[in-house]
């Protein structure tokens, strides 16, 4: 179980926070996530970043929400 408090005075421009999404199904999530709107762009919010294989082998897309805060979606 994962809980998440608001913190008002935080500011997502300006912040290193991120947290992971694993997935068993990454490409059919990151579809959904397209199919409901959600842009592939290097700017604005929210956005997507595609899903690549990473030079340690594993594949992660990101999501970044409305509020700017970074969502890594990794494939289980």
């Amino acid at each position: 179980m994962r809980e998440f408090f608001h913190h008002p005075e935080l500011d997502p421009a300006t912040s290193w926070f991120s947290w992971y999404l694993r997935l068993d199904d990454l490409d059919a999530f990151y579809a959904t996530c397209k199919e409901a709107g959600l842009p592939e762009s290097r700017t604005g919010q929210p956005r997507l970043y595609p899903p690549r294989t990473e030079g340690w082998g594993g594949r992660v897309g990101a999501l970044i929400d409305p509020d700017g805060s970074l969502l890594r979606l990794i494939q289980n």
